[in-house]
This record gives structure tokens, sequence and C-alpha cells, in this order.
């Protein structure tokens, strides 16, 4: 689907952010029309990381503003919108719920309701996360696991993805969820995420602190795949099969948190230095990880790059980019 998104005007928000700013730098190489709101124009955001700022329309705005979010959907023509805008930091969930909620369930509906009222929305894909599961006996998630996410950034995902279903199901939306794995690579400027975190740290010849005790495990997806898998479910929501569907995206190949600290610190070359584990994270999951049978199947999609080829990817990017992030 080379020619796909030519000449498509989509509206992309959290743009700014990282998995969002990756998205729309792979619509920009497809010759697509961007546009993005963002709230606070910071110093230096994801989307100058990845030289996308004079590429991308940026109207200022907030998605929790209805009246905002359905005027660039009507006057800007949209015909695709990628909806990844979100409080997505546990920590801060975790400290400030109302704005989470407000964030990730209100901005959610009025994408949703602004998609609805207007007819040139052909596909729409909202960012739900593995996190909506929440604990689960079974594993690995599939998509017919109960959405039992009762954490604050958890459960705010868990809303956001019955609520896009709902829009499907009660107004034949064409609209598709994505439950993605832990997401890492360049650009991703959230340091008290694991995998940027231990980068930085080895690569400054600094100890990392791990606040858990080290064995919860998790499923790590590299940036450049969850791009191309949100724009193959896009490609694809022409599907009726495809619509109103949720789909797992992820590697199904959990590895612990000392696991990939080892690792990174293989590939950086700094195996002698070790982490310094305190055992107190509060309200994570211990094991977490996808079962990814469904998008396959149905999408044709899978990974094409392995943890240690994106790790690579990853730290070189940081150090070419070292004197811009901190």
């Amino acid at each position: 689907m080379d020619n796909f998104w030519k000449g498509k005007n989509v509206f992309v928000t959290g743009a700014d952010g990282f998995i969002g700013s990756w998205v729309a730098k792979f619509l920009v190489e497809r010759k697509a029309n961007v546009f993005t709101i963002i709230r606070d124009l910071k110093r230096v955001c994801s989307l100058d990381l990845l030289e996308l700022r004079d590429k991308v329309e940026i109207i200022k705005g907030d998605i929790v503003d209805y009246s905002c979010v359905e005027r660039i959907v009507n006057e800007k023509e949209i015909d695709a919108v990628f909806h990844l805008a979100a409080q997505a930091l546990v920590g801060i969930a975790n400290k400030s719920p109302l704005s989470t909620f407000e964030s990730n369930i209100k901005g959610t509906w009025n994408i949703l309701e602004a998609c609805r009222v207007n007819k040139t929305v052909k596909r729409a894909v909202v960012a739900s996360s593995d996190k909506a599961y929440g604990v689960q006996k079974k594993l690995p998630y599939t998509e017919e696991s109960p959405l039992l996410g009762l954490y604050p950034y958890d459960a705010s995902k868990a809303c956001a993805d019955i609520l896009a279903r709902s829009y499907f199901s009660t107004y034949g939306l064409p609209v598709a969820v994505t439950r993605n794995a832990n997401t890492y690579g360049g650009g991703d400027l959230n340091f008290s995420r694991i995998i940027p975190d231990a980068i930085y740290s080895l690569l400054e010849g600094k100890q990392l602190i791990i606040r858990s005790d080290g064995t919860p495990e998790r499923d790590y997806m590299y940036v450049k795949d969850a791009a191309d898998g949100y724009l193959t479910l896009a490609e694809n929501l022409d599907r009726k099969e495809v619509q109103g569907q949720a789909f797992n995206f992820g590697t199904g190949k959990p590895i612990s948190v000392l696991n990939l600290f080892d690792k990174i610190a293989e590939l950086t070359g700094k195996k002698d230095i070790k982490p310094k584990v305190l055992g107190q994270a509060k309200n994570e999951i211990d094991r977490q990880f996808l079962a990814t049978d469904k998008v396959k199947k149905m999408l044709n999609w899978q990974p094409k790059y392995s943890l240690d080829e994106g790790l690579k990817e990853t730290i070189e990017w940081y150090k070419a980019n070292s004197t811009k992030i901190r």
C-alpha cells in the first residue's frame, strides 16, 4: 500500500509524544498531510527530535475541548484519525487521577464524537494499552480477556477502549483499538521508563535505580514496529470484519526487568555497572505479555525487529542525540 496515504488528511493526536511522533513520521514519509493538536508547546518535543516540526501542521488546543477537536476534524476535512494523546505515566496517574481521567477518557469521547459527526472520517484508530487487561490469571492476554484494569492509568485505558468500540457498535464508526505492549525506541523522553533510563544511565556511567525487585516481566516492542502496526490497522479499516475490533500488538516474548537491564548493559559495553534494586514499586502488575495470533491472522502483521535489534538502534539513537535530550 505504498500510495495509500499519499495526499490523505490525517489527524494524529499525541504527535508531540513518543509513539505519536513516530506514527506522524511514518505518515509524512508516505506523503500524507499530517495535523496535530498540542496543548503546551515544549522547548524540545519528539517532533523536534524526529525533525518533524515543519512537516506537520500544529494546532494549539486541547483534546478535552470538544469544540476545538471538532473544528480540526471538520475544517481540515480529516480522512483518518490516530488517537494517541494521553497522560501515559503510571506514577503521575496514581498521583493525579482526575487529570488522567479527563485526558484519557473525556479526550477519547471528544475524538470519537468529532469523528461521528464529520462524515469525511473513513478510519480511526484509538490507542488502548495492554494495561487495560489488569491482573489476569491466564497468560498471555488475548483480545477476549476481560478488561480488569483497576489502577488509574489502567482503568482510564479500559474506559477509552470500551468507548471506542461502543462507537462502532452504536453508530457504525469505522474504528479499531490497539492494545500495545510496552514500547521503546529513539525519541522517548520519559526517563521514568526502564529502557531510556537504563540506556542513559549506562552511557553516562551511572548506576540505574530499579524501583521494583527486578522480577516483573513485560513484553517490549520496538517503536518502528508499533508505528507500522498503527498504519497497518488503519489501512485495513475498510474491511467490515476489522471495524470495531481490538488488536494486541507486541512480541509475545516477555523478559524480566533485570534480564532486560543485563541485555542493555551488554549492548552498551557497560556490563561492570550493576543496578541498585529497591523493591519498592507499588500498583504494578507482576507479569504481562500478549498473544498476537489475531493480528497475525487478520492483518498479516508481526514485528520485524527482535529485542536485540531494536535495542541496538535505540542505543545508537540516544548516543547521537545525547546533547538534545537532557
